[in-house]
């Protein structure tokens, strides 16, 4: 490939370019632009051909019928959530978004907001001042808790649901450690990490089927997302199989608690190391709460917070790396890519391009100032975009937003001296830890 695009540097034989993806993904993603708007890219024997460009990234995301959802990512997503909304083909995308819009519309939303706000009243009343906190395991502790409550209102007893967060970690691990190695056959040999993979898959269905059988029986509308996958209807009066409600069950605990976690973790540790920002956003949530915790009708007048968000998203978008294959033969960038062909897409390329976005390592909220529908095409995709952007997105931020505003009106957090702060992707860009210590504020009203 030449011109617009050509192979990356630095790829080994058999492993290709496997080991930078998986020691240093970002970064190694990070430094593809450099190498044109498209650039291929090998693990082991496989073909990748990289977006580098936002027009492209545009160009793939609103043509879902070309560029379909599949690939390593979305082929080992399927091992878990099957074909739910975020990972079923074109064929099946329509169908299955009309009939879940129901639980996403804007009338249901403060009903969640309120459970969002009972949980991280829950979260917070537990904290206490001097207190050593990874910040990391209590935001998946909450946005797991979240997850588990919209999705079913009939609550699980502590053990269920404390091995439910254990079999979704071991799923997740495992899911992202296939997608790094290049030969499948590995996925099937005894070792530990299959075991606990596939052991964690079969805990998983076994809990959704019970729910499901439990919720058929009684008859209830519990209010939750589980009553309402039971509920609802396509155009000719079919309900969802067994099989269509498990797999939206897992694609929304997937969205729910691997995506909002470690944007709260990254808000917080970006925040701690902008202390100026910091001051500003303590001021915005002092004058909006006066130290309550934050409930749906303060969203409006969160500006800053929303902000903070916004660019914790550019700096380290949850979803990092996402693949689409081509359905027929096609020219991308001035290249001809046969039916088949593997294209990747990662935010965190566009997110970090100098050109689009000046200086781009620095944490600055006052860049989005602006709406954000100004932006050019393509240019900031933290949820997708076209017909297969994510259903929870405002969801997701309103979660986000309640949590961030509703700690920053009660607590201070500074890193720990001496503290590490490592990447760990895996769905998602996950600190493998964050430490932090806690400081009670006075609220200044």
């Amino acid at each position: 490939m030449t011109g617009r695009g050509r192979t990356a540097p630095g790829a080994l034989p058999v492993l290709g370019h496997a080991l930078p993806l998986g020691r240093r993904p970002l970064d190694f993603l990070a430094s593809l632009p450099a190498h044109g708007d498209l650039v291929r890219i090998k693990l082991g024997p496989v073909p990748f051909h990289v977006l580098c460009d936002p027009d492209l990234v545009h160009q793939v995301l609103v043509d879902d019928r070309t560029y379909d959802k599949g690939g390593a990512i979305f082929d080992l997503v399927r091992t878990l959530a099957g074909n739910g909304l975020a990972t079923c083909p074109h064929r099946d995308h329509r169908r299955q978004r009309r009939l879940l819009q129901p639980a996403f519309h804007r009338d249901r939303l403060p009903l969640y907001a309120e459970v969002m706000s009972s949980e991280i009243t829950a979260m917070l009343d537990g904290w206490r001042p001097g207190r050593r906190l990874d910040v990391l395991a209590e935001m998946n502790g909450l946005t797991a808790t979240l997850a588990t409550r919209t999705l079913f209102a009939a609550h699980l007893d502590d053990a269920t649901f404390a091995e439910l967060r254990q079999c979704m970690h071991d799923a997740l691990t495992g899911m992202m450690r296939r997608m790094i190695l290049p030969w499948r056959w590995l996925n099937h040999l005894p070792t530990p990490g299959n075991r606990r993979f596939e052991r964690a898959r079969r805990r998983l269905r076994h809990y959704v089927a019970r729910l499901t059988t439990d919720y058929r029986r009684t008859g209830v509308d519990h209010g939750d997302l589980l009553s309402i996958l039971l509920a609802v209807r396509d155009d000719d009066g079919r309900a969802l199989t067994e099989a269509e409600i498990h797999d939206q069950v897992f694609t929304f605990y997937l969205g729910g608690s691997e995506t909002t976690a470690p944007l709260l973790s990254w808000a917080l540790y970006l925040l701690a190391r902008n202390p100026g920002v910091r001051e500003r956003l303590h001021a915005e949530v002092d004058a909006v709460l006066g130290g309550r915790i934050a409930g749906h009708d303060d969203l409006p007048a969160l500006d800053l917070t929303r902000r903070v968000l916004l660019e914790t998203l550019r700096l380290y978008p949850p979803g990092w790396l996402f693949t689409r294959v081509t359905t027929r033969p096609v020219e991308l960038a001035g290249h001809r890519l046969p039916a088949g062909s593997v294209v990747l897409y990662s935010p965190h390329i566009v997110h970090h391009r100098a050109d689009l976005f000046p200086d781009p390592e620095r944490f600055d909220p006052d860049r989005w100032r602006d709406d954000t529908d100004r932006l050019p095409r393509g240019v900031f995709t933290p949820f997708g975009g076209g017909a297969r952007k994510c259903i929870g997105e405002v969801f997701a931020t309103i979660e986000a937003t309640l949590a961030l505003a509703s700690i920053t009106a009660r607590w201070q957090l500074d890193p720990l001296p001496g503290a590490r702060t490592r990447l760990a992707p895996r769905l998602s860009s996950h600190l493998r830890s964050l430490p932090m210590s806690l400081r009670e504020r006075r609220t200044a009203v």
